[in-house]
């Protein structure tokens, strides 16, 4: 990788794939800065990079106050003389469910976190990225292409592939480069416990959704933002949204998977 001192902002970095992500960066030599609301986990997050022999720094920020991510991307650029690339990973299902039940308070606070937050983040960290040039990698999720449940977060997810496509086309005259990895189901301590226990029965059914047959792990999303994140393995990829999902995708259809983690049953 040719990610050397390059300074980058990795979101949602405390734990999961936006952990991984981090360590994965700064194995390949990035410089790290770490955003995440949850100093403890940050702060770990930055103990795993090093141990893995990267340098990294711990920013408090909520994505979803613009004053934070605004002193989240000053903080960067003045400690470390510019910004290369934002890693738009934070983000959250909340209380979310099939469209007809999710109440305004919960649809606000979904695109909020992954929709608006994500999009506040790019929008500041533009002009740091324009000046030298830069990439901005975001996390989507399978939600955005397959219709699998969680209305409001497949809603926002898939509004993550308008923007990249937007960042992209507007953008590259000015040297940034945009692009998004679309993971599928991928266990991380935030899991539901039925999904991550190998045991139960909604494990089995997922994971027979997935022609590779095995859920997913931070360190695959990890590697595929490592790679579009760098000039030299993707400097000519922008503007695609790469799945990172096992194949589900691939597959085309997804009922059993409603059927069995979803009410798509239940009338509105």
């Amino acid at each position: 990788m040719t990610l050397n001192g390059t300074p980058t902002i990795v979101t949602g970095a405390a734990s999961g794939i936006g952990r991984a992500t981090a360590v994965r960066l700064g194995r390949g030599g990035a410089t790290v800065v770490v955003a995440d609301v949850d100093r403890e986990g940050g702060r770990e997050t930055v103990r795993a990079v090093e141990d893995h022999g990267g340098t990294a720094a711990f920013v408090e920020t909520d994505i979803t106050e613009t004053a934070d991510v605004r002193s989240l991307v000053d903080a960067t650029v003045e400690e470390y003389g510019a910004l290369d690339v934002l890693v738009n990973n934070a983000g959250g299902s909340l209380d979310d469910g099939a469209p007809h039940a999710v109440d305004d308070d919960a649809l606000d606070r979904v695109l909020g976190l992954n929709l608006k937050g994500p999009f506040v983040c790019a929008r500041e960290a533009l002009p740091a990225l324009a000046d030298g040039g830069g990439s901005i990698v975001t996390v989507s999720s399978a939600n955005a292409i397959a219709g699998i449940g969680l209305g409001a977060y497949s809603s926002a997810k898939a509004g993550l592939l308008g923007l990249t496509r937007v960042l992209a086309a507007q953008y590259g005259r000015h040297g940034v480069r945009a692009n998004a990895v679309v993971p599928g189901t991928v266990l991380t301590p935030g899991s539901a416990a039925a999904v991550a226990e190998e045991s139960s029965p909604v494990h089995r059914a997922w994971v027979e959704q997935y022609p590779i047959e095995r859920l997913g792990r931070p360190e695959d999303v990890a590697n595929a933002v490592a790679f579009l994140a760098d000039e030299e393995t993707a400097g000519w990829i922008t503007g695609v949204s790469l799945p990172v999902d096992g194949g589900l995708t691939a597959r085309g259809t997804h009922a059993d998977l409603e059927t069995t983690m979803y009410d798509v049953d239940s009338p509105p």
